[in-house]
């Protein structure tokens, strides 16, 4: 996989600044959502390939939540499923608006027909046996549960399945950032995951300046989103 990235190098961004720069790539340079979501979704499927020739017979586990972040997993599922590496995701929740950019993309790996399992309506503890069984096979486990908008503690069924990829001994790669990390303090909001490798998009976010958050990121590699974040930040930051 690529090597890390340095925690100084480049611009370094807030929850806020995350929004608002991807705010600027719609309105102000015509980007849509599923056009970021495609670009950052294609370039951490490359960053993972790179990991996987010794163990490409082995499925990757991709365990998803409701947002964006969610999304981003199923885009890596499909680019993935697309060379040929088998892949197996685990939904512990379902996108919360039918028309979102993430339920475009789970509705394109379902016509797919990839393996994709429903775990949200299970008790916690099926929840965290099924993780643990699907990634007792897999060569790599893809944390796609919570992205950088989330302040607050994971609640159910979130944190049961952050409780339960922190229990594998199989690898963990984190999406854009690990669940249950604060984007602004790098301090898990009571539990996060811990992965051994986190791919973030566009920016290092400002939380990873924070040395006690490389228990949770791991190595941190930098995925573009298809445009400069220097730009986007300059734009941000214009009157």
């Amino acid at each position: 996989m690529a090597q890390q990235t340095s925690r100084s190098q480049g611009p370094v961004l807030t929850r806020q600044q995350v929004r608002a720069c991807d705010q600027v790539a719609i309105d102000r340079f015509g980007f849509t959502g599923l056009v970021l979501m495609e670009n950052a979704g294609s370039a951490a499927a490359r960053h993972i390939l790179s990991a996987l020739e010794p163990v490409a017979d082995r499925p990757v586990c991709i365990v998803t939540g409701a947002g964006n972040n969610a999304g981003d997993g199923f885009v890596v599922a499909r680019h993935l499923a697309n060379v040929d590496i088998p892949v197996h995701v685990l939904a512990c929740a379902v996108p919360r608006d039918p028309g979102s950019d993430a339920a475009a993309n789970l509705a394109i790996i379902q016509k797919m027909a990839l393996p994709v399992e429903f775990l949200h309506q299970l008790p916690p503890s099926q929840l965290q046996t099924k993780i643990e069984q699907t990634a007792r096979n897999a060569c790599l486990v893809v944390d796609a549960l919570l992205g950088t908008g989330t302040s607050g503690p994971p609640r159910q069924p979130i944190r049961s399945a952050i409780e339960a990829i922190n229990a594998l001994d199989t690898p963990v790669v984190a999406l854009d950032i690990p669940s249950g990390l604060d984007c602004d303090t790098g301090e898990p909001l009571e539990l996060a995951v811990k992965a051994a490798r986190t791919i973030t998009f566009a920016a290092l976010k400002k939380g990873f300046l924070n040395p006690r958050s490389q228990a949770y990121t791991g190595p941190v590699t930098l995925a573009s989103i298809g445009i400069k974040t220097q730009l986007l930040s300059a734009v941000t930051d214009s009157p």
